[in-house]
């Protein structure tokens, strides 16, 4: 057991409860009981039929691909419009709720939840469903997140605009295609709290759309630098890289098909400005980032070899093209 989890258990523990006791409580392990007092009510004999408990440490970072290649999340907090995205026959409609609409950074419990429930099938457990239980502080550590008493608070935010977020759209799921409309969390609960009124553990429905996918394992790994990114817009190209790069070692894209798919409500001209940025830092993960200003046009290189192969061909091509003729 990790240095985190123990510590996490000793400060949650209950007045006059031990450890073991503390740590059955809020980490119980499928079919088994904490020691307790004898109840006048019989015993619960079909324990987590309804829902999954996320304790697994140390899972890769999984992303759904109906949201890595749609903007469904919000690049700017606060976003109150109806935003409307149609291309190559898929519409996609975000309704906000009365906090605004649920944003990029909101989405770490879309991908938190989805890469334990995947992780948890590729174990072979039969206890996965859509609803999931999960330790607030967990989540935090995991997704690079400060654990003081604000980010409990946000976190309680991120949770309320992902309920009140209507979404509506086309996408197709494992072979199903149909136009219906979903919240981005179909539910959510604070089931444990600790001092301060601090939440312990939540528990989360997540909608019958993302819940298929993650069953016919439309996913993909993202790398975990991904939560150190700050910028949300720096998010939303990485998830657009990783889809479509993929294992191959490049994407190029125009710019203004790549500003389309990114959602972005800020001006073309500020997009472009925005990219010259990140390619300039060169700090997005698993991939280097090339701007040809002539063209237009946006280069994803994979940073693993066979992606410094290719971008060292590109540049050689390039170079061996003729000088253009003076008019």
């Amino acid at each position: 057991m990790s240095e985190d989890r123990q510590k996490f258990i000793e400060d949650n523990a209950r007045a006059g409860e031990t450890w073991a006791e503390a740590s059955a409580r809020l980490f119980p392990a499928p079919g088994k009981g904490s020691k307790r007092t004898r109840s006048t009510l019989a015993p619960e004999r079909h324990v987590q039929h309804d829902f999954f408990i996320a304790d697994m440490l140390e899972v890769s970072p999984k992303d759904d691909l109906g949201s890595m290649e749609h903007p469904l999340f919000a690049l700017k907090s606060g976003d109150t419009r109806r935003r409307t995205y149609a291309r190559n026959g898929i519409t996609v409609t975000v309704m906000p709720g009365q906090a605004g609409c649920a944003t990029i950074h909101d989405k770490d419990v879309w991908i938190y939840c989805i890469s334990q429930l995947v992780e948890a099938m590729n174990r072979g457990r039969e206890d996965v469903g859509p609803v999931v239980r999960f330790t607030a502080y967990d989540f935090l550590v995991t997704t690079n997140r400060d654990t003081s008493g604000r980010a409990y608070q946000r976190m309680g935010d991120a949770l309320s605009r992902l309920r009140s977020t209507t979404i509506e759209t086309n996408i197709e799921v494992d072979g199903y295609r149909e136009r219906r409309g979903f919240g981005l969390v179909d539910s959510w609960r604070v089931i444990e709290r600790g001092p301060g009124d601090r939440m312990v553990a939540v528990e989360v429905r997540l909608p019958e759309w993302l819940w298929r996918s993650v069953q016919a394992f439309q996913v993909l790994t993202i790398s975990r630098d991904y939560f150190r990114l700050r910028k949300p817009l720096d998010r939303r190209i990485y998830e657009l890289a990783r889809k479509h790069c993929g294992q191959q070692s490049r994407w190029r894209v125009g710019l203004k098909a790549l500003y389309e798919k990114s959602g972005s409500s800020d001006t073309l001209r500020n997009f472009r400005a925005a990219i010259k940025v990140l390619v300039k830092a060169n700090e997005l993960p698993d991939y280097r980032v090339k701007f040809d200003q002539e063209t237009d046009a946006v280069t994803f290189y994979a940073r693993a070899g066979k992606g410094s192969k290719a971008q060292m061909a590109d540049l050689v091509a390039e170079l061996a093209k003729p000088p253009e003729c003076a008019q």
